[in-house]
């Protein structure tokens, strides 16, 4: 049969580093929940396919700093007693809800017991409790592709220093290296957030006159460390209004947004460029060249939707309600309009009914969207449909089983090609170099979730640090035999990374968790000024406290990430 086009699902996995940060309400458990919910139940649904034959074809982000925290033994031991907590939880509502003589809601506790059971067993037994393993498995099987994203996840385009775009990449690449044993070929970059080069200047008043400076393009920084393609929002590509992908489910940035749309002026949108093929960006000379691949609206729009996205149909399991102590979920979404009061009993049978009928739908739409486009270009082109990972499972109990049955619906079909976005590029590469405008996949298409008046004074912080650590790499970077020197600049760096991550903004702006959020922000600005005061002692060859070595050794055991990262990448940016 020929094919009218190619498909891929691209699920962006991160999270910040919180192990040693708490646990909960927030911390650890935020991990823990994520491997539950998405990670382990993702893997499953892949494994599942592959013994039916179908390859998956998966473009998957795993983030540098999730990838640690996934690898770190720490987690391994606090995962299995995560778990086990949650089937005692079970079990005591189960005891609970039979004695009350409800037992519609103690069918419920059993199927999260017996969900946690499995868990469990799939941690321990099947993926050894290694899950990092367990995806590049996959990988070298040719079923996913695994692509990487900033080290931290920091926002590339408000970081002030090209360097820092620099170390992000390129801790990114040495720790893909080492995890998955390859050259990562494409790249996430957080929050889709690109910026063309230009003469920038800081976006807040850092308290110094500065001349705005010339910085380079983020696809520069991906070309010298040999990453061959990225993802853009469609509005980057085509113009027109952003979608926007976090609105819908944080009633804080409904507020925040309400302040800033009346400024909010979409470009006209462009009918000469699609969504449905891939480009080079502003080759630069003597460069590599970098292909961008483009959102598809439709299919995004049909996820990420609050008003008619599937995870909102009303059988589905309801994210917001808990009972507590537990944690447990035994409610549904019921409709858009519900309160939590107002929220009905789960019913799996009628959630899993769904699934199939939106699965189907979602194929359907594939297939006419790469049906209209080869009509009208006269050649195959590729939809491309990036989500958050941890919407499926974590977010959208049922996301999994619903990814299970497009992916199964898609190859049964036949008339698509499922890829991963690096075998779409091996088989079609761009023929056209567009220039991209600056921006993100947040709402209004820019960087005000990340840059408003609640969150803009932590730039300041992140500014400060940002030149403080190329000015100590600079002057004491070269003195390789004072180890106790490069081991204080080396966790310097790392609460720097840390520093600069991009959820510490969201985590503000959403109100989720904007006391911890600042919390952080403030413990790892605190801990880089300590560590670089330091440091400039021990350069200048004056003795260290005990404190200070103790101070030292509570950074590297409570941030223990990144064992690889290099203090010379802070001291020239380039390759």
């Amino acid at each position: 049969m020929k094919k009218l086009g190619s498909f891929t699902f691209v699920l962006h996995s991160h999270l910040p580093y919180v192990l040693s940060h708490g646990r909960w309400p927030h911390g650890t458990d935020w991990l823990n929940e994520a491997a539950a919910e998405t990670y382990i139940p993702l893997l499953n649904v892949f494994h599942r396919l592959i013994s039916e034959g179908i390859s998956p074809k998966v473009t998957i982000g795993l983030t540098p700093v999730l990838t640690e925290m996934l690898a770190n033994q720490s987690f391994k031991n606090e995962f299995k007693t995560y778990l086990g907590q949650k089937l005692e939880a079970a079990g005591k509502d189960i005891a609970e809800f039979e004695t009350l003589g409800q037992p519609h809601f103690a069918r419920l506790a059993k199927m999260w017991k017996d969900f946690y059971r499995n868990i469990y067993k799939d941690f321990v037994e099947r993926y050894e409790q290694n899950i990092v393993k367990a995806f590049a498995d996959l990988q070298n099987s040719g079923h996913i592709e695994i692509i990487t994203c900033g080290a931290t996840h920091g926002y590339f385009p408000l970081l002030s220093q090209d360097i820092s775009i620099q170390v992000q990449v390129k801790q990114a690449v040495a720790s893909y290296k080492r995890h998955f044993g390859k050259q990562p070929r494409g790249i996430w970059l957080p929050e889709c957030a690109y910026r063309p080069g230009y003469k920038w200047s800081p976006p807040i008043d850092t308290g110094k006159k500065v001349e705005p400076y010339s910085r380079k393009g983020v696809e520069e920084f991906l070309s010298e460390n040999h990453i061959e393609y990225f993802f853009i929002d469609a509005h980057l590509l085509k113009g027109g209004k952003a979608i926007g992908v976090y609105l819908d489910r944080f009633e804080a940035l409904q507020n925040l947004w309400a302040r800033f749309a009346e400024q909010y002026k979409p470009l006209p949108e462009s009918t000469e460029k699609t969504p449905y093929k891939a480009y080079w960006v502003g080759i630069a000379e003597g460069k590599m060249p970098v292909a961008v691949f483009t959102r598809d609206p439709k299919t995004g729009l049909q996820v990420w939707s609050g008003e008619w996205g599937y995870p909102g149909d009303g059988s589905y399991l309801d994210f917001h309600k808990k009972r507590f102590p537990g944690g447990m979920k035994y409610w549904k979404v019921t409709s858009a309009k519900a309160d939590l009061a107002d929220k009905k009993e789960y019913n799996p049978e009628d959630a899993n009914s769904r699934i199939s009928e939106h699965a189907g739908h979602f194929k359907e739409l594939i297939k006419a969207n790469l049906s209209a486009y080869l009509k009208t270009a006269k050649e195959p082109g590729i939809v491309v449909s990036p989500y958050d990972a941890e919407l499926f499972g974590h977010w959208w109990f049922e996301g999994p089983e619903w990814l299970y049955n497009v992916i199964k619906n898609v190859h049964l079909d036949g008339s698509i090609d499922l890829v991963t976005a690096g075998e779409y590029l091996d088989k079609q590469r761009p023929t056209e170099v567009i220039s991209l405008p600056e921006g993100s996949w947040g709402e209004g298409g820019y960087h005000w979730i990340w840059l408003n008046d609640m969150n803009q004074w932590t730039w300041k912080h992140i500014y400060e640090a940002e030149e403080e650590m190329i000015k100590l790499a600079k002057k004491y970077g070269d003195r390789k035999e004072d180890t106790l020197l490069q081991e204080i600049l080396k966790q310097a760096a790392r609460e720097l990374l840390i520093l600069q991550a991009s959820d510490w903004q969201f985590l503000i702006s959403t109100f989720s968790a904007k006391d911890y959020a600042e919390a952080r922000i403030v413990r790892h600005y605190e801990d880089f000024k300590r560590l670089a005061e330091i440091a400039r002692m021990k350069g200048e060859g004056k003795e260290i406290s005990q404190n200070d070595k103790n101070f030292l050794d509570m950074c590297q055991k409570r941030d223990e990430l990144f064992p690889d990262i290099d203090i010379a990448w802070f001291r020239k940016n380039g390759v």
